[in-house]
């Protein structure tokens, strides 16, 4: 029998938090509900109050580390410079590469890693003069004019006034 006693014992513990509902959350929820007359699930005249919502003074301040975008010229005077200039591309700033020192052979071959890399990161590449190339991040669009679409602009709005 004391094996007996020490099941119930257990059994009666663990089961005693669900004898009375009344005293639980479920009660307090139906005195609640008798405040306003309800039909169904509907609350007929419901009684609530509002609360006024305090205004927040929220002020937008810039990150910390933000520096607005950063454009940075590069003479590059050998192969291994194109390291530095791709770390420079990660960190989100413009880079404007002017090769006039480099000898061709290796202007080309930066120029091809910086290619490599810009695409990587989906950034813009574009040569903008000879032996000068603009590479962007991907936060920062190219738009370039066309000589052909800069002489079809000027032709227009130089006509002569009729």
């Amino acid at each position: 029998m004391a094996v007996a006693d020490k099941f119930k014992g257990i059994i009666d513990f663990l089961t005693s938090g669900f004898d009375g509902k009344e005293d639980s959350i479920y009660g307090e929820m139906m005195e609640e509900t008798e405040d306003y007359p309800t039909q169904g699930n509907y609350a007929l005249n419901p009684s609530y109050t509002e609360q006024e919502e305090k205004p927040q003074n929220s002020k937008v301040i810039t990150h910390p580390n933000f520096r607005g975008y950063e454009v940075m010229v590069c003479e590059p005077r050998s192969y291994e410079d194109s390291i530095s200039i791709v770390k420079h591309l990660k960190d989100r700033k413009t880079i404007v590469l002017n090769l006039h020192l480099l000898d061709k052979e290796q202007a080309l071959r930066i120029v091809d890693f910086l290619c490599g890399a810009t695409h990587a990161l989906s950034g813009n590449q574009q040569k903008i003069g000879d032996s000068v190339f603009i590479f962007t991040p991907n936060n920062v669009a190219l738009s370039a004019e066309s000589q052909k679409s800069k002489f079809l602009r000027d032709a227009l709005w130089n006509q002569p006034q009729a």
